[in-house]
């Protein structure tokens, strides 16, 4: 049996509870030389609720539109999100992963979500708070970034269109030629 002082906190979780499972996601088409599908993205708004805010608001206007995937290193990642350089029609592929959006850079949010297959990540520079629109998709877990670099979602639908991007080449994994591309990114709820 409940408190009576905690009663009040019990139904107002109930209340709440249904409210807060419905998250805000990303749909997003990809096409290319590679890969040719639709990926979900649940986003961790309770976990990094600025930086899945800020996907979101990138999203909604348009932002990821024709952004390549600029920076693919098999067995690792997959990296995309440079709003400035990285359209593939008409943008700069050759300074791709060089920039961001107009909207200030975030203050990092990490947490000890686990970088697990399908876990995107907020792509920075070497300053922890430098995260602004690039985000990366994890092709197999790499536990040797959690706790440096912001979880933002989770990959629930669509893997296999995520495994098929078009790899990059050497270390670095700059994509050669034509890239894949988000053709049409979609806010969820």
């Amino acid at each position: 049996m409940l408190k009576p002082f905690l009663a009040p906190l019990a139904a107002l979780a109930l209340i709440a509870g249904p409210a807060a499972a419905i998250a805000a996601g990303l749909e997003i088409e990809i096409a290319g030389e590679g890969a040719n599908g639709t990926v979900t993205i649940d986003l961790f708004e309770d976990v990094a609720p600025n930086h899945a805010e800020r996907l979101t608001a990138l999203a909604a206007r348009g932002a990821y539109d024709g952004v390549a995937f600029h920076r693919v290193i098999d067995g690792f990642m997959a990296q995309t999100g440079d709003v400035q350089f990285g359209k593939v029609e008409g943008g700069d592929m050759s300074r791709a992963g060089m920039g961001g959006s107009d909207l200030p850079n975030l203050e990092a949010e990490f947490s000890d979500v686990p970088f697990d297959r399908g876990v995107v990540g907020m792509a920075r520079s070497q300053d922890p708070d430098s995260a602004n629109s690039q985000f990366f998709i994890m092709f197999k877990a790499g536990h040797f970034l959690n706790g440096q670099y912001t979880a933002v979602g989770r990959v629930t639908d669509g893997m296999e269109v995520i495994d098929a991007i078009k790899r990059g080449k050497g270390q670095n994994g700059a994509v050669i030629g034509r890239p894949d591309a988000m053709n049409v990114v979609t806010v969820t709820e």
